[in-house]
């Protein structure tokens, strides 16, 4: 494995991932804001997670997508801070990094857009082989 890359290199995927975050952050609001206004939800309803599935789907599907950027991304930036900290970046690791981003934007636009859910799961599978494989190309490098 090529370790002679900067330990930079990975902060344009995590910047990228980031930014994802923020995009969807504002389609967020701009569904979210003006669906809740019409709807005029009390704060009890507000409060009642079941309460929001009766918001037009594309608010549902914006706020469901900037959820997601929660769960599986957080492995994602613990496994890029501590390949940059630790020098175990590579070629590869840089590479699987951007595959993950790249996937993980392609997965939100079929969520906040048409959300066929056969085409969210077979890219939401290849981001996870990408991040997969951004673990095992770490672990290899440490383990080397």
């Amino acid at each position: 494995m090529n370790l002679s890359i900067t330990n930079v290199d990975l902060m344009g995927p995590i910047l990228a991932q980031i930014g994802l975050g923020i995009v969807l952050l504002f389609i967020l609001y701009a569904r979210r804001i003006p669906a809740m206004a019409k709807a005029k939800p009390t704060n009890e309803q507000m409060q009642d997670k079941a309460a929001t599935s009766s918001l037009p789907a594309p608010a549902r599907y914006a706020a469901e997508n900037y959820n997601h950027q929660f769960e599986a991304p957080v492995l994602f930036y613990a496994l890029c801070i501590g390949a940059m900290v630790s020098g175990l970046a590579s070629e590869l690791s840089v590479t699987f990094a951007w595959a993950y981003v790249g996937l993980r934007i392609v997965h939100s636009i079929i969520h906040i857009t048409y959300n066929k859910v056969m085409h969210r799961f077979g890219v939401f599978m290849l981001s996870n082989i990408a991040l997969i494989g951004l673990f095992i190309t770490i672990l290899l490098n440490y383990l080397g």
